[in-house]
């Protein structure tokens, strides 16, 4: 009877936590549209999206500014940040299960330093590709940041054939720090204004962005995403260890494959298309879990939400917290996350302690 009212119990919390997501994200949403500069009342902003979105010819009415404002500006802004939270949530909630560290982020493995590696080196030698043109600079990093994975993975399996976690954290601390010495060569090696640009685009922004840059993230958001969220069962069985994984018939090795491949590339994808922005990925896995428990089935998904809405609403900080000018969206999540993490971390503490009593 009481296993039956616990189970209903964590059901409905599960539910309820999901509405109370959906609706932060559709709240930071219409925020992220409403406020600016230029105050446009929601049911116009709702007019101007629902038009565009469905072709109703219902625009007659509406001044041509608030449409370009709204369609062409502060909606991919929002949408482009909302993704990039949600591919570093889901990331980072892959990489923690897998690792079994709630420290672990969707930097560990050097994907993010590789991605940042290959957009530096197309801004600093002003490189542009024939065919692709402005698609240059986030197609370079998504194939630097798989380059990188693969080096990861060449250096464990010279060590270890067996791909232990260890060998693959020490791979990736070895790997991000030989890139980001790399990548401070090249800074160093600019003038002013490149050092500038190239320094200001490893903050992290999502501005300055159109759909093109949407469109560019999303085919690998859901790549990415599907591929971790049909793989929540092994997440569960690799929290166990990976012997009672494979115990239970997890084949772990291919289990853990996957799911690097699927979080590696959410982490490309993101950093290709907004530059380096930490802490998300840090910080949100570990939140849903301490709310849901360390389900994948529910952790994953949670993340997608609650890292989406959480970008929206730093990015609304960044462009309006010192407006008319704009703070990098990565100093908003820094200045936010690490304060958070560190209550996380001593709150844990605690509890262990606390356990141990």
């Amino acid at each position: 009877m009481q296993n039956s009212f616990t189970q209903k119990y964590l059901r409905n919390k599960v539910v309820w936590l999901y509405i109370v997501s959906g609706g932060f994200v559709l709240g930071t949403t219409l925020l992220g549209l409403l406020v600016s500069s230029v105050t446009i009342p929601i049911p116009t902003i709702l007019h101007i999206v629902l038009d565009n979105s469905l072709n109703l010819g219902w625009l007659a009415d509406v001044p041509r500014n608030e449409e370009m404002i709204i369609w062409n500006i502060r909606l991919p802004r929002v949408l482009l940040a909302f993704c990039v939270g949600a591919s570093l949530g889901l990331a980072g909630a892959a990489f923690q299960g897998l690792l079994r560290n709630p420290l672990a982020d969707p930097y560990t493995i050097g994907v993010s330093s590789g991605a940042a590696l290959g957009a530096v080196s197309v801004l600093f030698f002003q490189v542009t590709i024939v065919g692709l043109g402005s698609f240059t600079l986030p197609v370079v990093a998504i194939v630097s940041g798989f380059v990188t994975l693969l080096v990861v993975f060449g250096l464990v399996r010279l060590s270890s054939r067996s791909l232990a976690i260890e060998t693959i954290i020490l791979a990736g601390i070895i790997i991000s720090a030989f890139i980001g010495a790399v990548t401070s060569l090249i800074i160093s090696l600019g003038d002013r204004d490149a050092m500038t640009q190239i320094i200001y685009w490893l903050y992290g922004s999502v501005g300055m962005r159109g759909w093109s840059h949407v469109q560019l993230i999303i085919p690998f958001m859901l790549i990415g995403s599907f591929i971790l969220l049909i793989h929540y069962r092994e997440l569960n069985a690799l929290a166990l260890g990976e012997n009672a994984a494979d115990h239970i018939g997890v084949d772990v090795k291919k289990g853990k494959t996957y799911i690097l491949i699927g979080a590696s590339l959410l982490t490309g994808a993101a950093v290709a298309v907004s530059g380096s922005i930490g802490f998300v990925g840090l910080v949100i896995p570990h939140l849903v879990r301490l709310l849901t428990g360390p389900n994948h089935r529910h952790v994953l998904p949670l993340s997608i939400l609650a890292g989406g809405s959480f970008l929206i609403l730093a990015d609304l900080v960044a462009r309006t917290i010192i407006a008319p000018k704009e703070l990098p969206i990565g100093v908003i999540t820094a200045l936010i996350g690490a304060p958070v993490f560190a209550i996380l971390l001593i709150r844990e503490r605690i509890g262990r302690g606390d356990r141990s009593d």
